[in-house]
């Protein structure tokens, strides 16, 4: 997760973003601008500006005759920007402060955006069938008692189902519940 602005400001060039794509094995400049067809006098200056934004990072050397070539690798295999990095002022820290919930909100939406990204590189670049479902549903509630009903009940059947249904053995997989107002919809 980029939580930097040093970070998401390398992050915005497309030549940056094509030399992290290479690196996802270790390569050298001059391979990875062989392989993303630019100049290793350019990839060299980016391949600088990733390391110090700690995007990329040395990976050990290559002989190549009398020729010792750096390797880099990027340092994870893809990156998303937490929304917090767009935050300004104190008002938000201050409100999820206040709001443990809403700042469990927040952790897992990030963490659902990290797993998402993490999964579909390995469907994209490893061939795998990812295994996954999901539900999303919207509700109305009359009020704030109906509202923490429904949550003590939901809560109350979730339990014996994760019980019934999961097991110590087996792949392991995340479920996420969730409730909040829709922000989209006024009320």
């Amino acid at each position: 997760m980029v939580e930097d602005l040093d970070e998401v400001q390398a992050l915005t060039h497309p030549v940056r973003l094509a030399v992290l794509g290479a690196l996802r094995a270790p390569d050298s400049a001059a391979g990875v601008a062989r392989s993303i067809r630019q100049s290793r006098q350019l990839v060299n200056y980016h391949l600088k500006e990733l390391e110090r934004a700690r995007l990329v990072e040395r990976s050990g050397e290559r002989r190549k005759g009398n020729f010792v070539e750096q390797l880099y690798r990027a340092v994870a295999q893809s990156f998303t920007v937490s929304p917090r990095l767009t935050w300004s002022g104190t008002e938000r820290t201050s409100a999820l402060a206040d709001q443990m919930s809403l700042d469990h909100l927040v952790a897992i939406g990030e963490q659902l955006q990290r797993d998402a990204s993490a999964l579909l590189d390995r469907a994209a670049f490893d061939g795998e069938q990812i295994e996954s479902a999901s539900v999303d549903a919207q509700v109305r509630f009359a009020d704030a008692s109906a509202r923490s009903a429904f949550m003590t009940e939901y809560l109350a059947l979730l339990g014996p189902l994760l019980k019934k249904h999961g097991s110590r053995a087996g792949m392991p997989f995340r479920v996420a519940v969730a409730i909040y107002p829709n922000p989209t919809e006024d009320l």
